[in-house]
């Protein structure tokens, strides 16, 4: 069974502590509509994050 991820948006943001609970939230909630979401640390600016959006 091949699983296919299509990255659908992908935005950099300021890093805010709280940010985490915002995609676990929405990871939680749209799980069931094929969506995921992500954020990762930005690799060029340590103020900022990756915030992206996948469908499963």
């Amino acid at each position: 069974m091949e699983s296919k991820i299509e990255v659908l948006s992908t935005v950099k943001i300021l890093k805010s502590p709280d940010l985490y609970k915002i995609v676990d939230s929405l990871n939680r909630t749209l799980k069931d509509r094929d969506l995921m979401f992500g954020l990762a640390l930005d690799q060029e600016d340590e103020n900022k994050v990756v915030f992206t959006i996948y469908r499963t």
